[in-house]
């Protein structure tokens, strides 16, 4: 069954009495993800429900972050932007 981009969605769900997240996605990229990690990781990442187009997955709620944007000045931009050049004319 293919699903719209729209309907591809993925929800994380917890809460503050309970140590476990839980991941619902219909995202073939996250479910990838996610399976790699269940396989190297099966005492941290589970797999606990699937279907024919979705899986759900639980793990440490601490395994889900929140991080600052990051900024770069535009000396480190440079930088980065000739290092990617330089990887470019190498290929």
């Amino acid at each position: 069954m293919k699903l719209s981009r729209y309907e591809q969605e993925t929800v994380v769900n917890y809460n503050a009495g309970e140590q476990t997240a839980t991941l619902y996605t219909r995202d073939k990229a996250v479910m990838r993800k996610l399976d790699t990690l269940t396989a190297d990781f099966p005492d941290t990442y589970k797999l606990t429900g699937q279907d024919e187009v979705s899986k759900t997955y639980s793990f440490p709620k601490s395994y889900v972050s929140y991080r600052k944007p990051r900024k770069l000045s535009m000396e480190q931009r440079k930088q980065a932007q000739e290092q990617m050049n330089k990887i470019n004319m190498n290929n």
